[in-house]
């Protein structure tokens, strides 16, 4: 592989034309790889493309197509619209399609001759010969093409074997049929296997148009939320209404959304109230309502009502186009587990080959009369069996399935890692400020000390200082002087202290705003009566914030974060599924506690530092638990990226679907239980693939290679290979399809 010595690469996803094996992905990889100043390359057999990382100043798109193509395949580096590459994709199907229709009405007559008529007419092999002829030479075309590409670079693939085993019976055939005597000279009858090469390459080309079909409808989440975006969009320019296409829509329009329309952009309601069906985006059924200053985003529906929307965010930079490329990167990302298979599937055609001649000298060797007859048929039954298509599309087509069925409900999944990883967790720690709780605390509780007659002017220093924060808590306080109408006075000195609160300096006083710890550090007294008060509120679950000056508490004021309705249920879900549920918080032990008994979890921790929250992470992996950390992407980024498997939740906030591996759409619990049961049923399903797609070689490879025959006198048809083969590849791909039908709650 080339060394890079530069750090400015470019990645890039180019669709992929001509793949017909997992070893047909691995050739193109490795080839890539081995391109200077290609710094990885990464195929999705299933998906159909390859993303390629690479430095333009040593390697430029049109050189990595013409690497590709020595080895018989292409990439699309032209920008390609959706519907150009559904086009493309269309009519290569229907091609597929009609050689197989002319394979199989062709293949018919070759395989009734063959088996019941073989002896009857003296111009059978010449009838067999000409029908046979199309079917390899024009249907089964791109099986030759694609082995020669490969073996010009000493490579082979799924090609190879069918090109080969094909080949060598065509050609031995057409051999008899003009030579006849060649070998009844010798004693031998001069058979001819033109049925077992026509049916074959019909199988085969049945096998593979089914594949197709299936492959299609495994990216079928992406497809639709790519079916999401409007191609004209109603906006107002200058007073006068127009309709433009969706390109030429600009940042600042103002974008007229009459009921049933999608909405084209991300924006902001300017004028007009509705209600927008948001459940693309978030998986949530329920209408959500939007009035002047809602966000509003591209791909969701307008139901009723119409509005005016100000675009914010217009083509490539909207909510929804921000979802397509993690879902088709995600989908593209190979799994753990996929690497070991691709290095299987690089050695396993080579391996074949041998297996297949070592078949054919073993007859030879110890064969009995029809040594070389069945020699020859366990030889091609070997090398159509063994096709490794089975394997390439165990894996990446249950990403791709999972993914998408996690895109449809609100589970946007970074990567393949991420998907296969979350199904190992068994310990998963939720921050308590806007995870379990809503993240939109109120004062609820106002409580002043005894002696304080007169706390106007107080009043105004903590609402000043608390306007200079922009914690939740900070804000709670912030909001409710506001509504009261008072002013910022802007104070001599301002401090935020990590972990504990703020100070601040007014008319040469110093103030403190925070937490117990706060007062703690600076020796100030609490009075009874506000202990008392504290106590009171603190089990109602309440956090308590006090005011004070640097010798006593003046007030304390109560902020209530209400819990979500659906916390306690997720969690019940969570521990339903044997994963042991720890809540962390910054927030005090009683209030904590409170919260904790109100949701059922009875592991928390309190009064912690963003630190403390990594470390606490640590001890369990320590432990030995597999973790996921659940936070806002935010303010627990630490503790996310220390743990196993990071999930962000929230309304899909730019900066948590860039940290976390998993981000939840809809900020509710029971996504998080919904997003290890997809993981584990995808994973589950990778296992069965995996195990038929080796147990199918494991045990037909022995069969076709004549193992039985000693004991059974069974011999495995060619015909019956070729079938076998098709059905194994059909089959991987519906069991992964299963995973569309998998309920998450």
């Amino acid at each position: 592989m080339a060394t890079l010595t530069h750090k400015d690469y470019e990645k890039a996803t180019y669709p992929v034309e001509g793949m017909t094996c997992a070893s047909c992905a691995s050739s193109i990889e490795s080839m890539l790889r081995a391109r200077e100043g290609v710094a990885e390359a990464n195929v999705n057999f299933a998906g159909k493309s390859v993303q390629v990382t690479y430095e333009p100043t040593i390697v430029n798109p049109n050189q990595l197509r013409d690497t590709v193509k020595e080895i018989g395949f292409d990439i699309l580096i032209e920008t390609q619209t959706q519907e150009q590459l559904e086009e493309r994709e269309a009519k290569a199907i229907r091609s597929l399609k009609l050689k197989t229709i002319v394979a199989g009405a062709l293949a018919l007559p070759v395989f009734i001759l063959g088996m019941f008529f073989h002896d009857t007419f003296a111009w059978g092999n010449w009838a067999m010969l000409l029908l046979t002829a199309p079917i390899l030479l024009w249907a089964g075309q791109r099986f030759f093409t694609g082995a020669w590409a490969q073996a010009k670079h000493g490579r082979a693939n799924m090609d190879t074997l069918v090109a080969l085993s094909t080949g060598i019976a065509f050609i031995f055939s057409v051999f008899n049929t003009v030579y006849p005597d060649f070998f009844l000279s010798r004693g031998l009858m001069p058979h001819v296997y033109f049925e077992a090469v026509a049916v074959i390459i019909a199988f085969i080309l049945l096998g593979k148009y089914l594949e197709e079909g299936a492959k299609n409808r495994s990216s079928a989440a992406i497809k639709k939320l790519m079916g999401l975006q409007p191609k004209t969009v109603r906006i107002l320019r200058d007073g006068t209404e127009l309709e433009i296409k969706i390109e030429e829509v600009q940042v600042g329009d103002r974008v007229i959304l009459l009921p049933g329309d999608r909405v084209p952009v991300d924006g902001e309601v300017a004028a007009g109230s509705t209600y927008l069906d948001e459940s693309m985006l978030s998986g949530e059924p329920l209408p959500v309502q939007k009035q002047p200053g809602d966000k509003v985003f591209a791909g969701t529906i307008n139901q009723k009502g119409s509005v005016q929307l100000i675009a914010e965010k217009t083509g490539g930079e909207t909510m929804l186009a921000h979802i397509i490329r993690m879902v088709q990167e995600a989908q593209g990302s190979k799994a753990p587990v996929q690497k070991l298979v691709d290095k299987i599937a690089g050695v396993f055609v080579p391996v074949v080959l041998g297996i297949a001649l070592l078949t054919l000298l073993s007859w030879i060797v110890f064969g009995g009369q029809a040594y070389l007859t069945e020699g020859f048929l366990s030889m091609i039954s070997v090398l159509v069996i063994a096709c490794p298509c089975a394997l390439g599309l165990a894996t990446p087509t249950a990403i791709m399935v999972g993914v998408g069925r996690g895109a449809e409900n609100g589970i946007l999944i970074k990567d393949a890692e991420s998907l296969e990883r979350a199904h190992e967790v068994n310990a998963v720690i939720l921050d308590k400020t806007g995870t379990i709780t809503l993240g939109k605390p109120t004062v609820t509780d106002v409580v002043w000390a005894d002696d304080v007659q007169q706390p106007k002017q107080l009043e105004q220093y903590f609402y000043s200082m608390e306007a200079q924060s922009e914690h939740p808590i900070a804000q709670a306080v912030y909001s409710y002087y506001k509504e009261a109408g008072a002013q910022v006075q802007q104070p001599d000195y301002f401090s935020s202290l990590t972990g504990m609160g703020i100070e601040a300096d007014f008319n040469g006083t110093r103030y403190y705003a925070g937490n117990y710890k706060l007062l703690q550090q600076h020796q100030v007294t609490i009075a009874e009566e506000l202990a008392q008060q504290t106590i009171k509120l603190q089990e109602d679950a309440k956090t308590v914030i006090y005011f004070a000056d640097a010798n006593r508490a003046l007030a304390i004021f109560a902020v209530s974060d209400p819990i979500k309705e659906t916390a306690a249920q997720g969690i019940k879900a969570m521990q339903d599924a044997g994963i042991e549920v720890y809540m962390l918080t910054g927030d005090n032990k009683q209030t904590a506690a409170a919260v904790a008994r109100q949701v059922g979890i009875s592991n928390y921790k309190a009064e912690l530092m963003p630190q403390d929250k990594a470390d606490f992470v640590k001890q369990l992996q320590a432990e030995g638990k597999h973790v996921a950390m659940v936070g806002d992407g935010i303010n627990d980024a630490q503790a996310l990226a220390t743990a196993d498997i990071s999930i962000a939740m929230g309304q899909g906030t730019d900066i948590a679907m860039d940290v976390a591996g998993i981000t939840l759409m809809r900020s509710e619990l029971t996504q998080v239980a919904a997003a290890i049961k997809l993981s584990r049923a995808t994973v589950k399903t990778i296992r069965q693939n995996l195990f038929w797609a080796f147990f199918y070689n494991v045990i037909c490879i022995p069969v076709a290679a004549g193992l039985l025959f000693p004991f059974t006198g069974f011999l495995l048809s060619p015909m019956i290979a070729g079938a076998a083969m098709a059905f194994s590849s059909v089959s991987v791909v519906a069991n992964s399809l299963r995973l569309r039908t998998v309920k998450l709650k």
